[in-house]
């Protein structure tokens, strides 16, 4: 077994720029998976692996079969985004989802997060969506890549299992009104009403603005706004908590 040890390696250099290099990591159109469970749900869901990288002194699963290199500790160290997790991180190619092909259901919800700037937060609700069965994921004027490797880590690798997407407002909306989805909008104001008093069992579409400064103007006035009852001082939630507890209401709902 020929083990990599230099930190002067080319595939390690190459493999340091993509972690601190989004732009450099993007052109070349793929993306780092680190940890068993995530690689496992990777090549479960399709994704094609490039090659992998792997340290023997931590790794204990079974090892890949094809394009694999052995590393030693120090530069698995160096290369992966969570120090020691697990000893592999394997490469894969991007793959691109276009939003035309999403099978609907006549039942469908789908969660969109307009211009989401935190991969935590991000990777959080792709857990949500995965769990409570939310049929898509749809992130408009994206501040972050869905391929971010805190996204992926956040999400315990749930976003390979899910249907995400990435576009424009506009291109949202002209898909949400030419397949008959219901908009509930997320933002603080008078005529809201509550979230238990919606019919979430139909063709749903929720959306939520940014950490920041929530929903822009320009969808404030295209749905049924929405709030999350709350019993306590406190009018606001972390942005995943609120998406998930709407995420559960949406399945409690169908499976009544």
């Amino acid at each position: 077994m020929q083990i990599i040890e230099s930190f002067q390696n080319e595939k390690i250099k190459k493999i340091s720029r993509w972690l601190s290099k989004n732009s450099d990591r993007k052109k070349a159109e793929v993306f780092l998976v680190e940890g068993q469970q995530e690689n496992e749900r990777a090549l479960h869901f399709g994704y094609e692996a490039v090659e992998f990288y792997v340290a023997p002194d931590i790794f204990v699963g079974k090892t890949p079969t094809e394009n694999v290199n052995f590393v030693s500790k120090a530069v698995y160290e160096k290369i992966a985004y969570r120090g020691t997790t697990e000893g592999i991180i394997g490469v894969y190619k991007n793959k691109e989802l276009n939003l035309a092909s999403l099978k609907l259901k006549e039942n469908s919800t789908i969660i969109i997060l307009e211009s989401i700037e935190k991969p935590g937060n991000l990777g959080a609700i792709l857990r949500s969506c995965e769990a409570f069965g939310i049929d898509a994921l749809i992130v408009t004027d994206p501040k972050v890549d869905f391929y971010n490797p805190n996204v992926i880590r956040s999400s315990v690798g749930c976003l390979f299992g899910m249907n995400f997407f990435a576009v424009s407002n506009e291109d949202a909306f002209d898909f949400l009104k030419r397949n008959a989805f219901e908009i509930y909008t997320t933002f603080m104001s008078d005529d809201a009403q509550s979230l238990d008093s919606r019919n979430l069992k139909q063709k749903s579409a929720i959306l939520f603005g940014t950490e920041h400064s929530g929903l822009s103007d320009f969808w404030k006035e295209k749905g049924k706004n929405t709030l999350i009852p709350m019993a306590g001082s406190i009018d606001s939630l972390n942005l995943s908590n609120a998406v998930a507890i709407i995420c559960y209401e949406a399945l409690r709902q169908k499976m009544k």
